[in-house]
């Protein structure tokens, strides 16, 4: 099952981070001139991995050349291969600027990693009792089973790979491999090379991550700003961390504000806020959205603030594209409102996601984020740094400044439309009706369903992660625990709707006409109109074909 690796700690997991903590401390060394720092990363992969004798593959060789790609993805470089001579600090210059931001594609497969699994593969394994019935045999619609030696065998090239044999073996014999990459990919955009390795349709790919945290030879690895952050540290700027709600526990604690904030500030950010206060201006747009469009102009809303469930339902259904709403997320909608106030700072935007890389990249609604860290890389600036979360001192701030319960709670599956209810509720004195899917093969099951009328009227929450936000693929503790964590943290709160968030609800008074730019009327507007345009297109080419 994917996610069954997930808050376990493992020889990978110890890797992954060891090359995050590596990358950052060369990145805190001020005094370092440019060829020192490019000498002392060709060097990396000797400092950890050590010695002649491999510990976790067949060559030790090969785990320093796997560690050495992990260390240039870290640097926010690209994939090079073994194809050809480079070292490992080849471009290191263009990554020292504090405003490079890395090139597509997001998501990278280590070709040399790959285990080339076998995917929908069936097999006979040794648990086979060579029973006289042999129903696996008599139902194979292709008769691709025989018996050899009184077990059972699958000829492959007849196989169909429909699974009636694995179904009727009354003895479980018959096993099923799936690539766990594979499985874990909603989009379905993980097949195999020529090898029979791994291999990303970029063209499908909505950057969810959760390959990169299933693939147990952690050959599948996503960039980082990690670098450029701290080289935006090191130059003075005003940094400053926008973090989500999911970070309660990542650390250790409950949701220990003042220990976070004072974290920030010792890894030598300037300040730290909150993703809630964007997740209820997200909330009132929706609700208000929601009020404004369904069922009159759209038969159902969909929720914006996944940009992988949002990015796949566009591409797939794109005759009802506008049917996802077009409210901005709470990463850009909280980006803004710190713009507002600081126009100069570096926004960084913390969190358990992958897709928000992408997010923040696009140019169609300008983010105001300048780089995106995952909690796993910020973990490792902490381990840089020889920060013990939960030995800092309180800086005194108990609660972030009034965000709502049902802000916080976006970061749990359900807990956006329950958002939007409570809003709708609240401001209209209305109810309405509700339905949520985890994971990118459940959101598409919706969506099919909602194409044939089976929610109008609805609010569709889209989740790409199996467990919501808390399950986005920088996240470093069990599932079940962290959602556990973010309910407790969001009752908290000093009230529970959106709209009693005073940035709500003193909206027009707190930037004045700054604040139209915030909350992006122009932009969604504009986007909307281009998104309909485009739904519209490509229901009259359906038609056409039909």
């Amino acid at each position: 099952m994917p996610g069954t690796m997930r808050g376990v700690y493992t020889n990978l997991t110890a890797i992954r981070r060891r090359v995050f903590a590596e990358v950052a401390k060369l990145a805190y060394a001020k005094d370092m001139d440019p060829d020192e720092l490019a000498h002392e990363f060709d060097e990396l992969p000797y400092k950890i991995i050590p010695g002649d004798v491999a510990t976790y593959r067949e060559s030790v060789f090969l785990e320093r050349a796997v560690v050495g790609e992990r260390i240039r993805l870290a640097m926010g470089l690209s994939y090079q291969g073994v194809d050809r001579p480079e070292r490992i600090s080849d471009g290191l210059k263009d990554a020292m600027e504090p405003e490079t931001y890395y090139q597509p594609p997001l998501i990278n497969i280590i070709k040399f990693a790959c285990n080339a699994c076998k995917d929908n593969v069936y097999e006979v394994t040794n648990t086979c009792q060579g029973c006289l019935a042999h129903p696996c045999r008599e139902i194979c619609p292709k008769g691709a089973i025989s018996f050899v030696n009184k077990k059972a065998f699958i000829d492959q090239e007849k196989c169909v790979h429909c699974g009636q044999c694995m179904r009727v073996c009354p003895y479980q014999a018959i096993h099923h491999h799936v690539r766990p990459c594979a499985a874990a990919c909603g989009m379905h955009a993980i097949s195999s090379d020529e090898n029979g390795r791994a291999d990303i349709d970029y063209e499908k790919c909505v950057s969810c991550g959760q390959c990169l945290v299933n693939c147990p030879f952690g050959a599948i690895a996503d960039k980082s700003q990690l670098f450029q952050v701290i080289q935006a540290i090191n130059s003075g700027a005003e940094v400053i961390a926008v973090v989500a709600p999911a970070f309660v526990g990542q650390y250790g604690g409950r949701g220990d504000i003042g220990k976070l904030k004072s974290m920030f500030k010792e890894l030598g950010f300037s300040s730290t806020e909150e993703v809630a206060v964007g997740a209820d201006l997200c909330t009132v747009q929706e609700a208000d959205d929601y009020i404004e469009e369904v069922p009159e102009h759209k038969p159902f809303l969909g929720t914006s603030c996944c940009p992988a469930w949002a990015s796949m339902a566009k591409k797939e259904f794109p005759e009802h594209a506008d049917c996802i709403s077009m409210a901005l997320t709470p990463m850009v909608l909280a980006a803004r409102l710190v713009r507002s106030f600081h126009p100069d700072a570096k926004i960084v935007f913390v969190g358990p996601c992958a897709a928000k890389k992408l997010e923040a990249m696009r140019r169609s609604v300008r983010s105001e984020v300048d780089f995106v860290l995952t909690f796993e890389e910020v973990a490792a600036m902490m381990e840089a740094k020889g920060i013990k979360y939960l030995e800092l001192q309180d800086d005194g701030e108990t609660e972030f400044v009034d965000s709502s319960a049902d802000g916080r709670g976006f970061a749990v599956s359900g807990g956006v439309a329950k958002a939007v209810v409570d809003q709708v509720k609240a401001k209209y004195g209305k109810d309405i009706p509700v339905f949520a899917a985890e994971g990118l093969d459940d959101c598409r099951a919706m969506m099919k369903k909602a194409v044939k009328g089976q929610f109008d009227g609805y609010l569709l929450e889209g989740m790409a992660c199996p467990g919501g936000c808390v399950a986005g693929a920088g996240t470093l503790v069990a599932i079940n625990k962290t959602t556990a964590l973010v309910k407790s943290y969001a009752r908290r709160a000093g009230h529970v709707v959106a709209g009693e968030d005073i940035n709500v609800s003193h909206l027009d008074d707190l930037t004045g006409a700054e604040m139209k730019k915030v909350v992006g009327r122009k932009e969604r507007a504009e986007a909307k109109a281009k998104v309909e345009a485009e739904a519209k297109a490509a229901g009259t080419a359906d038609g056409a074909k039909e």
